[in-house]
């Protein structure tokens, strides 16, 4: 179940990216679609599957006691959280041709590899914190490819993820409440295929 859902979910990833030409940020090419677009349909893709993940899923075998989620979940032998469901597909769509890529970041990581790695990204966190409610884009160059990155804020919505964050001891928050902006999620559109 849990497998389908993520091969479904890549799929419907590689299916919008694969068929647009011609992408540019804020301009429509010979037939493409704005590269802003693209993001946002990503983005409702990504946030979908993991909503349904976390509720149908994770939160439902919680709450009968069939499975629980953990942070050791391959060596456990338990179910991924949703962060680390966001991860995973991510990081087998990063292989795929169509080079789109994307990721969690947070002002406040638990795990270090999702703070800010650049200029870029931190001005987009600290606009999605500012403004929620709107995408910071930005056009930025990835060697000599250029790419949009839309960062979009990641709200708590899941129970889990609050106890799981306010509880964590690496966590540099604890205070977390529902509906608080956690971190945003980043999506990377290729300007170019």
């Amino acid at each position: 179940m849990i497998r389908k859902s993520l091969v479904l979910g890549i799929a419907s990833l590689l299916l919008l990216t694969s068929g647009y030409l011609g992408i540019s940020s804020g301009a429509k090419d010979a037939g493409g679609i704005p590269a802003e677009k693209v993001a946002d349909m990503l983005h409702a893709v990504i946030e979908s599957n993991r909503t349904f993940y976390t509720e149908h899923v994770v939160e439902r075998m919680q709450a009968k006691g069939a499975a629980v989620a953990s942070e050791n979940w391959r060596s456990e032998k338990t179910l991924p959280l949703p962060a680390q469901f966001l991860q995973e597909s991510a990081r087998l769509s990063v292989n795929s041709k169509a080079k789109v890529g994307y990721k969690l970041i947070s002002l406040w990581p638990i795990n270090k590899q999702n703070g800010a790695k650049s200029d870029a990204e931190q001005r987009g966190l600290t606009a999605t914190q500012q403004n929620p409610d709107r995408p910071h884009t930005e056009v930025v160059m990835n060697g000599a490819d250029a790419y949009l990155m839309a960062i979009y804020a990641d709200r708590a919505v899941s129970q889990a993820c609050i106890g799981c964050h306010n509880a964590h001891q690496d966590s540099p928050r604890h205070d977390f409440k529902q509906n608080d902006v956690m971190g945003a999620i980043m999506i990377m559109v290729p300007l170019k295929l």
